[in-house]
């Protein structure tokens, strides 16, 4: 069967078809992935703009889905669903994505297969590397989130932990804002760190011990924290005297770097360990940081347990990975009515 997946939760619109293999060990083999990208839209207002992002979504969305369908040679009715991301993200550009799937499945007679993009991140890495090993831990990792998740088997996802205030991609963000880097700040920050010294800067790292009264059903100490290490950055910046020269712009950047990284692997391998996984992984669009890919496969191998990534398109926001999710839904027998409404906060 192969099923239509949309993507349009923040700032790219996206589209793809995605096809089961009949293998049990790798379920889906990608079609086409067409994504239509927004940076240059927002770069020069320094982050996402939402009424600027959904007005975009309306005029790429029907051209998108055209490539998509073009590229993988499918018709119509060669698909079997429609998927769509349902939420969490900017409520406009997910009205975008959910009322275009609406109207197609109802065009074309087809179930609509509701997804959290979360769901999407994880499931991104069974369509990159094949079903992993479980149970398994995966760190999500973006702009918009930081959490870890239990996966005990296909198409279950259990919270352990997430982050407390900012995520580690929007602490990204604000730090590159900090030292006068372009947006979006990720990319620039890690090409940055690669020539600068990662110890130049001391930078506190945060070590949570108490519940998180917002989530009652953690324990805490597994949650993420990263606005005390932007405070951190910001009052360095303030007490330099002058302008930051490059090799000091590196050099904070690579010292924030590592604390970010440090922090994540640290939670993420600790998390493995507590509840027995057999394998790991790295979602979502920070796991495309070279040092996190580089740091949590040497980990993996000094631990000896399987490390899993994305590939670099799939780690980014795209519709493949909401195609696979939405796969692997249907076939739990999970669709929904026509009256389907966008959830800028829906949980997992």
């Amino acid at each position: 069967m192969r099923i239509l997946g949309i993507e349009t939760s923040c700032d790219e619109t996206s589209a793809a078809v995605v096809e089961e293999t009949g293998a049990a060990a790798t379920p889906w083999a990608i079609r086409s992935n067409v994504i239509a990208s927004q940076v240059s839209i927002h770069r020069e207002w320094g982050g996402v703009v939402p009424e600027l992002a959904s007005r975009q979504h309306i005029r790429d969305i029907c051209g998108v889905v055209e490539r998509a369908l073009d590229e993988s040679a499918t018709a119509w009715t060669d698909l079997g669903a429609v998927a769509v991301t349902q939420g969490p993200g900017l409520v406009g550009s997910l009205l975008v994505g959910v009322s275009f799937a609406k109207a197609v499945a109802a065009a074309a007679g087809l179930p609509l297969v509701p997804v959290h993009h979360l769901a999407g991140h994880i499931e991104s890495l069974v369509l990159q590397n094949g079903e992993l090993p479980l149970p398994s831990v995966v760190l999500v990792v973006s702009g918009g989130h930081t959490s870890l998740y239990l996966v005990e088997r296909p198409g279950s996802y259990q919270l352990l932990s997430r982050t407390r205030d900012d995520a580690a991609g929007e602490a990204y963000d604000k730090v590159a804002k900090l030292l006068g880097l372009g947006y979006p700040g990720g990319p620039i920050v890690d090409r940055l760190a690669q020539t600068g010294n990662d110890r130049a800067v001391a930078l506190p790292t945060t070590r949570l011990t108490h519940a998180d009264r917002n989530a009652p059903g953690l324990k805490g100490d597994l949650d993420f924290s990263f606005s005390g290490l932007k405070t951190a950055v910001l009052r360095h910046v303030r007490a330099h005297e002058g302008p930051l020269s490059e090799s000091t712009i590196a050099d904070v950047s690579a010292s924030f770097q590592r604390i970010v990284v440090s922090t994540l692997i640290d939670r993420l391998f600790e998390a493995a360990r507590r509840y027995q996984a057999k394998s790991v992984g790295v979602a979502g669009g920070v796991s495309a940081n070279s040092r996190l890919r580089s740091e949590v496969q040497e980990r993996g191998a000094r631990r000896e347990i399987p490390a899993f990534l994305p590939s670099l398109t799939l780690a980014t926001d795209n519709a493949a990975m909401i195609a696979a999710a939405g796969l692997r839904r249907f076939r739990a027998g999970v669709t929904a009515a026509l009256d389907l409404n966008a959830d800028a906060a829906l949980t997992l």
